[in-house]
């Protein structure tokens, strides 16, 4: 036991004279003195436990042991403190300013798709989302889009080479990029009873030629409203309340007859735009759902209506922003980019 005594005297010392070092040549001294492989007080007190009875021995081992630990973990944790760089309050200037951090923004298209769904959100909308590899069964049987449509030629789609199609096994039919986030609504119908209010934003894939408006990759916000009585007014409203809450009360919608094979009647949504050739753009198609879209997801039509619509997010964005070309948002200038906080 007096043993054990001489290893708290050990400790005691050894860690007040590693606290007292301030130097690495005062430290190296210490580490000789209480951990020298030769003649340090260490092995000193190794040499000791030879003496101790063997009924002793584990107890005084593991003394021996932990003390050890102890020390050489205060010796390295003295030595990192010293090895610091050392800065003199003398050679610091603190009216020098410092290096400013680099700070990231959000890109344009992400702020804008955010505030849609805010907007519509307020509007009593529910986000939600869907895969943008498709089948054809979502893409376009499902949405009353028939066989012979233009819209189903290759040259006009992304289709994909995959090898469950080159088998024969795609359930859905050939997998594509999908062209609409019609797709969505499909997928939501087929899993949810009316009444159904939802709006999903992602990315569409067409083989359009690029130019100031236009792009093979664009962004498009999906609405559905699906009830017993739901109406082409009603619709309308939506769509003005919504471009009033994203671009002013200075922005103007108009809607024109059109054909869609998944709405009937079906119209085409344009906003003003003084920038613009003509002083309007077109940002959408809309109209109420077909009933053939509504039998093939389990509806009735009889008993329940719907309209859905489909715009395009970067226009939106750029008659905010005063942006004049679609392509801006794809080339990864900084300069551009620096300009939305």
């Amino acid at each position: 036991m007096d043993l054990i005594e001489q290893f708290a005297n050990y400790e005691a010392a050894a860690l007040e004279a590693l606290t007292a070092a301030n130097d690495a040549p005062t430290l190296e001294a210490v580490r000789i003195e209480f951990l020298g492989a030769k003649n340090g007080r260490l092995r000193d007190l190794q040499g000791l436990l030879g003496k101790v009875s063997k009924e002793e021995k584990p107890l005084v081992g593991k003394r021996f042991n932990e003390v050890k630990e102890k020390v050489t973990s205060a010796w390295e944790a003295r030595q990192r403190v010293l090895n610091r760089p050392k800065t003199s309050a003398s050679d610091l200037d603190i009216t020098l300013p410092g290096i400013r951090p680099r700070v990231g923004r959000r890109h344009p298209l992400s702020q804008t798709i955010a505030e849609f769904k805010d907007i519509m959100g307020r509007f009593g909308f529910t986000v939600v989302e869907g895969p943008e590899i498709e089948d054809e069964f979502h893409n376009f049987d499902a949405l009353n889009i028939p066989e012979d449509h233009p819209a189903r030629d290759p040259l006009d789609m992304f289709y994909l080479a995959t090898a469950n199609v080159a088998a024969g096994h795609a359930p859905g039919g050939a997998m594509l990029l999908r062209s609409q986030t019609s797709t969505v609504q499909i997928r939501v119908m087929e899993q949810t009873p009316p009444p159904v209010r939802i709006i999903s934003v992602g990315r569409v894939y067409r083989p359009d030629v690029i130019d100031a408006t236009h792009h093979c990759m664009f962004h498009q916000m999906e609405g559905l409203m699906i009830g017993d009585d739901v109406n082409m007014a009603q619709l309308k409203t939506v769509l003005s309340l919504f471009a009033e809450a994203y671009l002013g009360h200075d922005v103007t919608i108009r809607f024109r007859p059109s054909f869609f094979p998944f709405t009937e009647p079906s119209v085409e949504v344009d906003m003003s735009w003084a920038e613009m050739k003509g002083g309007w753009v077109e940002i959408g198609g809309a109209g109420m759902v077909d009933p053939n879209v509504l039998k093939a997801v389990g509806y009735d039509p009889e008993k329940v209506s719907g309209f859905a619509f489909g715009l395009g997010v970067e226009r939106f964005c750029m008659r905010r922003h005063k942006i004049p070309d679609i392509r801006y948002f794809t080339n990864n200038d900084v300069k551009f980019l620096k300009q939305f906080p």
